[in-house]
Order: C-alpha cells, then sequence, then structure tokens
C-alpha cells in the first residue's frame, strides 16, 4: 500500500478543511495536538509559533547541519509556516512544534514530511540548542516513527543527514533505523547519509 495515499484515507477533514478560509483553517490547526511523550507535546504548527521559530532557525549552530543560512527575516518564517499548513492539507502530516509538557515552552519542531523529488516520507528534527543533549529528539523521533506507521499507516520513513552530523545520525538509530546508503540528497548535499526503517521491521521490534 502506498504511504502517502493510505494518510489520505485516515484523515477524514482534508477535503473539507481545504475549502475553508485561511482564518477556519488556523483554528483547525491550532487546535490539532497529535503525539504526547513523557515529556513532550507534538502538535501542528501555527502562526503563532513564528517568534520561536525565527529564534530557532537564526542560530547559526542549529543550522550548521542542514545546509540552509540562516534566516534572516519573519516573512521566510511566515513562508516556511505556509508550507508547513500546505503539508497538513496536502498529505495529512507535516513537521510539528515540539512542546515541552511540563513548562509548555517551545523547543523546536520535529516529524515526517513527504519528499516528492524521491516519493518518500522522511523524518527530520530541529531543536534550540539548550535543549540539544537532554534525549528529546530521541523521544519525539520514536514516537513520530511509531505514529507514522500505527496511524498513518506508511510502509517507510528515511531520514537523511550531512555525513558530520553524528549527533543526528546516532538519534537515527537510537529510533531504530537502520544505515541505508550514501547518495547525493541536493546540490548542497552530494554525500549525504540516509537511513530507513519499513514497516516490517518497526513491528519486529
Amino acid at each position: 500500500m502506498n504511504g502517502v495515499l493510505s494518510v489520505r484515507k485516515v484523515w477524514w477533514h482534508l477535503e473539507s478543511v481545504s475549502k475553508l478560509p485561511k482564518s477556519d483553517i488556523k483554528v483547525i490547526i491550532k487546535m490539532k495536538t497529535l503525539i504526547k511523550t513523557e515529556r513532550l507535546v507534538l502538535r501542528e504548527i501555527t502562526f503563532d509559533d513564528k517568534e520561536d521559530l525565527f529564534e530557532l532557525h537564526a542560530d547559526p549552530d542549529v543550522q550548521k547541519w542542514t545546509a540552509e543560512p540562516v534566516v534572516e527575516s519573519m516573512a521566510e518564517i511566515e513562508k516556511a509556516i505556509e508550507t508547513r499548513h500546505n503539508d497538513y492539507r496536502n498529505y495529512g502530516f507535516g513537521r510539528l512544534a515540539v512542546i515541552h509538557r511540563e513548562t509548555g515552552e517551545f523547543i523546536g519542531w520535529a516529524g515526517l514530511t513527504y519528499l516528492p523529488e524521491f516519493d518518500k516520507v522522511d523524518i527530520g528534527y530541529r531543536l534550540k540548542k539548550k535543549y540539544w543533549g537532554m534525549g528529546f529528539a530521541t523521544e519525539a523521533s520514536k514516537a513520530i516513527i511509531d505514529y507514522g506507521f500505527n496511524v498513518l499507516n506508511l510502509d517507510l520513513i528515511i531520514a537523511i543527514a550531512m555525513p558530520g552530523n553524528k549527533a543526528s545520525i546516532r538519534i537515527m538509530e537510537k529510533a531504530g533505523m537502520m544505515y541505508d546508503k550514501q547518495a547525493p540528497y541536493d546540490e548542497n548535499i552530494q554525500e549525504a547519509i540516509w537511513y530507513k526503517i519499513d514497516r516490517a521491521t518497526f513491528y519486529k521490534k
């Protein structure tokens, strides 16, 4: 079964949501919490997150291993949020805001995204620097993978990292993913490290 097509069957509201005014769509998105873990809540990103997202993506240490420049304007962030909302509407999933359950603080984002150029679903994560090394990315990734297979009925989830990003690669491995290959991702990352986990492997664990 094609994972992306099956997602559309799970998300009953997509057709009706896509026809609503943007103001109404924002209300629906703001209300949607999708995943909870022991320490985290993962919910859809809203425009209320734009200051936190700007802080995250303006940090050169955070952006170092992404092959992306630091953001310089709020307009860039607002455009990125629109892209996330389009993903929610078109595919039924996307990158999610990661919220600390105890404090309610936005600590970063994590989640799935569809890569049409590869016809694959990718898991990614990016956290504020002060939350590095606390296991949050691993905790979120495990929950997202579980959600991907058990709720979205995906067949395969991949992850891609730059060769020098050892911390991200460790997270992939701790989340149960296996090395796949070293291959180009885009013009900026010609020797990316690819990991994967398929449905059969997930259910064997």
